[in-house]
C-alpha cells in the first residue's frame, strides 16, 4: 500500500528510517561514535613494590607485581612449591599456609598485604629427616592418598590443634566458653575447608586425634 498524499507513514517505513538513523549515529565520523579508551602507561605496565616477609624462619625481601597473590609469591619466586595451586579461588584448601599462627588460604591474598609477616609453609614445618609429628601422623594412619592436597591439610590439621588449645569455638563446639571437646564432629568441622577428592577423611581425622594426644 503506497499512497504518496497519505500524511500517515507506514510501519515498515518507520523502522527502516529509525535503523538509518541508528546507523549513521554509529557512523566512525558521528558525534555519537564512541571513542577507543586511550593506551598508555598505566594501562599496560605493572606496578611493583619491594615486601619483606619472614618465610619458615629467613627473612625474605623480594620485589613483586603488586597483583601477586601470597600463593604465586611462594610457589613462583620463592619456589616453595609444597604449597599447592588447586582451584585458585579459595575453596578447596590445597593452598593453606600458616600467616602469623593462623591458617588461610594463600590464594586469596595478595603477597603485599604480608608486609612483615610471618609464614610457615609444609617446608617450614619439618623435614625428611625431621618430620613434624603431624607430618608423621599423616604417614602411619595413611591420611593420604594422591597426596596433592595433603601439604595444605597438614597445614590447617597443624593450625586446628592451635585453635583448639586457644580456646576458640567453632560451629559444633557445645560451648563458647571453656575447654572443647575434641571430637570427630569438632575436627570434620574445622577441617572442611580441605578438600580430598580421594576421600582419605577417616585417616586424616585419626592422625590429627593421635597428635592432639588422644587415642585413634
Amino acid at each position: 500500500m503506497s499512497n504518496t498524499g497519505d500524511p500517515h507513514i507506514s510501519r515498515r517505513n518507520l523502522l527502516i528510517v529509525a535503523g538509518a538513523s541508528v546507523a549513521a549515529g554509529a557512523a566512525p565520523g558521528s558525534a555519537r561514535a564512541q571513542k577507543p579508551l586511550p593506551m598508555g602507561p598505566a594501562a599496560s605496565e605493572p606496578v611493583t613494590t619491594k615486601v619483606g616477609m619472614i618465610v619458615n624462619g629467613a627473612s625474605r625481601s623480594m620485589e613483586f607485581d603488586t597483583r601477586t597473590t601470597l600463593l604465586d609469591a611462594l610457589r613462583e619466586h620463592m619456589h616453595l612449591t609444597g604449597t599447592k595451586k588447586g582451584c585458585d579461588h579459595g575453596q578447596c584448601g590445597a593452598c593453606t599456609v600458616i600467616v602469623d599462627g593462623q591458617r588461610i588460604n594463600s590464594c586469596l591474598t595478595l603477597a603485599v598485604m604480608h608486609e612483615g609477616s610471618s609464614v610457615t609453609t609444609i617446608e617450614g614445618l619439618g623435614t625428611p629427616g625431621n618430620l613434624h609429628p603431624m607430618q608423621a601422623a599423616f604417614i602411619k594412619h595413611d591420611g593420604f592418598q594422591c597426596g596433592y592436597c595433603t601439604p595444605g591439610q597438614i597445614c590447617s590439621a597443624v593450625a586446628v590443634l592451635d585453635e583448639i588449645k586457644a580456646g576458640q569455638p567453632s560451629h559444633v563446639s557445645g560451648s563458647l566458653m571453656g575447654a572443647i571437646d575434641l571430637n570427630e564432629a569438632e575436627l570434620r568441622e574445622r577441617m572442611s575447608g580441605n578438600i580430598c577428592r580421594c576421600g582419605a577423611y577417616s585417616n586424616i581425622v585419626e592422625a590429627i586425634t593421635e597428635v592432639a594426644g588422644r587415642p585413634a
